[in-house]
């Protein structure tokens, strides 16, 4: 098994992230970066960064954004771009000061969301694994969103999320409100997606209440590299929980396929 290493922190874009860089079997593979989903964190991950490292030899990179996990507290609203701005910006800082040279992002919901703008905006990566990504606005997504601003002051999510998070109010409360605002409404990545041409695996849960099969069938119609769709039934916005091992299978089985070329 790969072995398991420090949690470290280094300062990006002005922020202190805290990071985890799993080794590498093969120093010829590429780097898998992982990107977290919209209420997600390192530690919440578990043990995927390790197992997916372990199945492809490739080397594992997992971190916290900002305002998330144990990475510096956010004391200010989001902005619309937020997602844009953490794949051109952000992952890039992230990456050169790292010093890793080739990359497979995964990234899920809102970290699918950076993978695709981080390739969109010229970035290059080997390939995207996107799990139930947001490309544009969706009555799902703002019903979902607003739900968990209903529940969120009582409720079990902040309780289990608190956990995981140094201010989890904080965190929460960047990531949802941002949502329904009037800057938000039409948002969308798409005229970032003709700019992508290297494989993509898009995976979408058929009873995600985040997000429709139009996240990923607009992928496919829009990117102009090989997009290879995965429609998993009795699977909701989270296929790493609802179905790890299938996860576990498909997305080692397609980083292998890239890795090999």
């Amino acid at each position: 098994m790969t072995s398991t290493p420090p949690i470290r922190f280094l300062q990006i874009d002005g922020h202190r992230l805290e990071y985890q860089l799993f080794p590498a079997k093969r120093a010829d593979l590429p780097t898998l970066v992982l990107l977290h989903q919209g209420l997600g964190s390192l530690e919440l991950w578990r043990d995927f960064p390790s197992q997916v490292a372990d199945q492809t030899g490739c080397a594992a990179l997992v971190y916290s954004r900002y305002g998330y996990g144990r990475s510096e507290v956010i004391h200010a609203a989001r902005k619309p771009d937020f997602l844009v701005h953490e794949g051109a910006i952000v992952l890039p800082e992230l990456i050169a000061t790292l010093g890793i040279d080739g990359v497979i992002l995964i990234g899920h919901s809102d970290g699918g969301t950076a993978a695709l703008a981080y390739a969109g905006k010229g970035h290059r990566a080997r390939a995207l694994v996107v799990v139930a990504p947001h490309i544009r606005d969706e009555a799902a997504t703002q019903d979902a969103i607003q739900r968990h601003l209903a529940a969120w002051p009582t409720g079990v999510l902040r309780a289990r999320m608190a956990r995981y998070h140094d201010d989890v109010d904080r965190m929460f409360l960047a990531w949802a409100n941002v949502w329904p605002t009037p800057e938000n409404a039409g948002w969308t990545i798409e005229p970032l997606l003709p700019n992508i041409t290297c494989p993509i695996l898009a995976i979408q849960g058929a009873d995600d209440d985040h997000g429709t099969m139009t996240q990923i069938d607009q992928i496919a119609a829009l990117a102009r590299g090989p997009v290879t769709l995965e429609k998993w039934p009795q699977c909701g916005h989270d296929p790493f929980r609802d179905q790890p091992d299938h996860a576990l299978t498909v997305i080692t089985a397609f980083v292998a396929s890239i890795a090999a070329t």
